[in-house]
């Protein structure tokens, strides 16, 4: 069922911290069960920056694994379009040649406890696309879905950039909900990079009383305004704690997601959210957060959940974006050939810019 494609194709792969190489690479002949995408863009993302620099829960320490095992193709942030399929593959994913696709970031295994009881992004053998060489990631011209990948079908009209986007604003989706919004609370989204102005636009859905947005950046504070937030707080300029405890009549704010990447911002969320509010965390630390626990209990009795990816929340991404229900066109920044990784990666690690686009062509 394949088209006649080439032998060989370039590719982003990692070596280790900085060491991140532009290769020929043979491209993969899709098995029984799997699609071969050719890639439409790749985004880069925070967790990208965080392994480029070297972060800890990236590369591991002291002996310990990280996610990254070298050689590997970068990239999770992706879609693509269908250009070869293997034996039963237009039957497993209910997909046809030519259809354009995306497959969530977590291949699972669909035996172990957490996926037989419907937790598949909690699975205990799953990989992720873009880390390991045997699950090699977007960088690249074309890409292999597995038989056990989560595909989802994307609508011609969103741009490679849009369908870029799908997998963050997954994860954003996730997030807001675990904080079970109520209409009127006070939701206080901390760190307005790209998938915290997600949340801003998913948390507005839910007909809160108000959206406050706390960042370091004022162009992130101006997006997250222009994407609805009611309140914002530059936390380089103003006590945050005390601006939030002042328009809540000093209760504090009722939810409070962390997605900034700060350890220090877990003990803001500490000190400004109420009694029995819920505390959402999301990002990935490179370094320990250090709190008083008895705030969590004794003192507020709070109701603390954790985000990871998105889970049974692509559908909802997709058809958001596709209706504008949400809108993520101001937030792509430049497009770069695989040839300028290098210079795609600085300007992101610069912190100007939303989001940086590989275009693998």
């Amino acid at each position: 069922m394949a088209t006649t494609m080439p032998g060989t194709m370039r590719a982003v792969r990692t070596y280790g911290p900085r060491d991140y190489r532009v290769e020929e690479v043979p491209v993969p002949e899709p098995g029984p069960g799997e699609l071969l995408i050719e890639v439409g863009a790749v985004g880069i993302c925070a967790s990208d920056m965080k392994c480029f620099l070297g972060g800890e829960l990236f590369w591991g320490k002291d002996g310990k694994r990280g996610y990254v095992e070298p050689p590997a193709i970068a990239g999770h942030e992706y879609a693509g379009r269908i250009v070869a399929m293997g034996e039963g593959a237009a039957e497993r994913h209910g997909v046809a040649m030519g259809d354009r696709v995306v497959a969530e970031q977590i291949v699972p295994c669909g035996e172990c406890r957490f996926c037989l009881n419907d937790q598949y992004w909690m699975c205990r053998r799953h990989w992720i696309f873009g880390f390991k060489e045997v699950l090699p990631g977007g960088m690249a011209r074309f890409n292999l879905f597995p038989e056990k990948a989560l595909v989802h079908k994307v609508p011609d009209g969103l741009s490679d950039g849009e369908a870029a986007y799908i997998e963050p604003m997954a994860c954003a989706w996730h997030a807001v909900e675990r904080g079970n919004i109520q209409e009127g609370d006070t939701v206080v989204v901390c760190g307005v990079g790209n998938i915290g102005l997600c949340m801003v636009q998913i948390a507005k859905l839910f007909k809160p009383g108000k959206v406050v947005a706390l960042d370091a950046k004022g162009y992130r504070l101006d997006l997250a305004r222009q994407f609805g937030a009611d309140e914002t707080i530059n936390v380089t300029e103003e006590d945050a704690v005390a601006r939030v405890m002042a328009m809540t009549d000093d209760y504090g704010c009722d939810v409070y997601i962390e997605a900034s990447g700060n350890p220090a911002a877990v003990g803001q969320g500490l000190a400004m959210i109420r009694k029995l509010g819920t505390f959402v965390e999301f990002s990935v630390f490179n370094e320990p957060a250090t709190v008083n626990w008895t705030v969590i209990g004794d003192t507020k009795e709070l109701n603390i959940h954790g985000s990871h990816l998105g889970p049974y929340c692509y559908p909802k991404v997709i058809e958001a974006l596709h209706t504008g229900t949400v809108d993520v066109k101001p937030l792509v920044a430049d497009a770069f050939s695989l040839d300028d990784f290098d210079a795609a990666m600085e300007a992101s690690l610069s912190g100007d810019v939303m989001k940086n686009l590989i275009v693998p062509v």
